[in-house]
């Protein structure tokens, strides 16, 4: 559907985009029915709400008109929750209005106040900026609102949660009492129909497209993860989607900067935002990501809201958000107007339980897998390499004459193997990840199960074969090494090529280890043990035995036989009798008052401290 009829200069403008069918939100609030109208929008975010108020509002503030007049005080005032969103709307605006020769002047915190406040004497037909930075302007008198036409407040229970109610109510106050009042909201809780009967007249309400709807677009996974290898999982998920932009979303400023330091060392180009960095830091991130100069964002929450990136086609939650409704904030970053995207949610099995509640609140039923190995990425810089664009391009001349020349001194296998090396030193190094395998649902667990056998204080794994004697190994590491089996159990698969079912009993000693490897999995687990593998740095080199024998002992420190112990043997109470010491009187020593010594004067004043004076007259 063609959008509907529209200021011609703005019709241009949005053809000039590409902007051919409305979304939901933008055909709702351009019917005739709301013309003129005061609108109380629900609408999710990425459902094109910018544009919608863009388009809504030109009518009361053009008259019909194809251009602006003189810029003198607003004719319509834009508020939003963050100086990330009011920037991003800043910009919207712009090329909407592009063709009607409009002036958009931004007021956020953050910015220098002195530089807009000059632009706001310089005349202004749109101003955008966030709740307190205009009230600081109002106060001061620097922003004029007695011409102001139309109010959209952007986000508006985001205000609400941010505190920011009072500073609305007196901006609204501030405003003409006929201006049409414009209001957009994820969710319309009391707080924001209070403030739609306080401020509004006779509003018209519209809730466009749920969450579903409007999430539609985006493709959801849940993906097992150890929690030592969270940071390797989203380097694989990195490489094994290769995305043109991607967000990773860390709930703490310190994981932030720990993220993306890992990725920058590994080659990839990754910017942050977290809420220490200056407006200036943020918006130099943010351009960096908008032309190309990097691909990877790691943030906080503070990016949930108000970032629109045309080709951010991941999410990655590196940690898991807290409630299902940051999840639906974070995840709308990708997926926006119609684009296709992918969220995907990093979910150790200590915060499985709350990722499925958390996945049910929100409606959602992702798919659930292990995170992509490294052979499996593999593969997938063969066929992107077979299939790279470079390939189809024109050959030039010089290219042909350079060809020619590799040829006459190389083979064709030498020049092919030479760009496959090139072609891998531009990519960073897939990580080695494991599978934890635990269940995505909430069923009880299975009763079948053999019970894990106690053995040396470690715990085993639940190997099916129990009983069938299985076949035992020895490795060079114990208890003086840190040895444990929740790392230990994953290390001996990975090696062994096999999977936790195949693993029994594990007992560690001071020195060693051994563990029970099934009888059907004991001769290729043998032979892959035998492969040399090269430890990294600071890590102890791993040798694998055989034990031949059965069992062996569970615990190898000496023990004292129970017999040689010598018998307790009590001995009798002997009183001793009590022996009362004669009182021995000393005599009484009186002093002579010549034993004192004499008075001293002192010497720094020149007379004494204590001056003894004769009888009174």
């Amino acid at each position: 559907m063609p959008f509907p009829a529209t200021i011609p200069s703005l019709a241009r403008a949005l053809a000039a985009r590409d902007y051919l069918e409305p979304t939901p939100v933008q055909l709702a609030v351009l019917d005739e029915a709301t013309q003129e109208r005061d609108l109380l929008v629900s609408a999710q975010t990425g459902s094109g709400k910018t544009v919608a108020f863009g388009l809504a509002i030109a009518p009361t503030l053009l008259d019909d008109k194809e251009f602006f007049g003189h810029a003198g005080a607003p004719l319509a005032l834009i508020v939003a929750p963050t100086r990330e969103l009011a920037l991003q709307v800043h910009r919207e605006l712009s090329w909407l209005y592009g063709e009607t020769r409009g002036r958009i002047v931004s007021c956020v915190g953050g910015m220098e106040p002195r530089r807009e406040r000059t632009m706001l004497q310089q005349g202004a037909h749109i101003v955008v900026g966030t709740p307190g930075r205009l009230r600081d302007h109002i106060e001061r008198k620097a922003l004029n609102l007695s011409a102001i036409r139309a109010v959209v407040l952007d986000e508006a229970d985001e205000m609400l949660d941010l505190g920011f109610r009072e500073d609305l109510e007196e901006i609204l106050k501030a405003t003409p009492p006929d201006r049409r009042t414009l209001l957009f909201s994820a969710t319309l809780p009391k707080g924001i129909v209070s403030l739609a009967r306080d401020f509004q007249k006779d509003a018209m309400r519209l809730n466009v497209g749920g969450g579903e709807q409007v999430h539609a677009d985006i493709d959801y996974r849940a993906v097992r993860v150890l929690p030592h290898e969270i940071e390797h999982a989203a380097v694989n998920l990195l490489r094994f989607h290769d995305p043109e932009c991607a967000i990773i979303f860390m709930n703490t400023r310190e994981a932030v900067r720990h993220m993306q330091s890992a990725l920058m060392e590994r080659g990839f180009n990754a910017v942050s935002l977290s809420g220490e960095l200056s407006q200036n830091e943020r918006n130099h991130a943010l351009q960096s990501l908008r032309d190309g100069r990097a691909r990877i964002c790691v943030a906080t929450d503070v990016a949930a809201r108000g970032i629109d990136l045309p080709n951010l086609n991941l999410v990655i939650h590196a940690d898991l958000p807290h409630d299902a409704e940051v999840l639906k904030h974070r995840s709308g970053r990708t997926g926006r107007a119609g684009r296709k995207g992918v969220a995907i949610l990093l979910v150790p099995i200590s915060r499985r339980r709350k990722a499925e509640r958390m996945l049910v609140d929100a409606g959602l039923s992702p798919e659930w897998s292990g995170p992509p190995t490294a052979e499996d990425i593999r593969k997938l810089d063969q066929q992107r390499l077979i299939q790279d664009d470079i390939f189809k391009e024109e050959t030039s001349e010089e290219d042909l004459t350079l060809a020619r020349a590799l040829l006459e001194g190389r083979s064709a296998e030498d020049i092919a193997c030479a760009l496959v090396r090139l072609h891998r030193l531009q990519l960073p190094a897939p990580e080695d990840v494991s599978d934890p395998g635990f269940r995505a649902d909430m069923r009880p667990a299975r009763t079948d199960r053999p019970m894990r056998e106690p053995t040396g204080g470690a715990p085993s794994a639940p190997m099916r074969h129990r009983g069938d004697g299985g076949v035992w190994f020895h490795i060079n590491i114990g208890r003086r090494e840190s040895a444990d089996p929740k790392w230990l159990l994953p290390m001996i698969c990975k090696r062994g090529g096999v999977t936790r079912e195949a693993i029994g009993s594990i007992r560690i000693f001071d020195n060693e280890t051994k563990f029970e490897v099934s009888t059907e999995h004991a001769a290729s687990f043998a032979q892959a043990m035998t492969q040399p593998v090269k430890p990294r740095k600071g890590e102890v080199e791993l040798s694998f035995t055989r034990i031949d024998g059965g069992a062996p002992a569970r615990d190898e420190k000496p023990r004292f036989p129970k017999g040689d112990k010598k018998p307790f043997e009590k001995k009798p109470f002997e009183k001793k009798p009590f022996e009362k010491k004669p009182f021995e009187k000393k005599p009484f020593e009186k002093k002579a008052f010549g034993d004192k010594p004499p008075f001293k004067a002192n010497k720094d004043k020149g007379k004494p401290k204590f001056e003894k004076r004769g009888p009174r007259d």
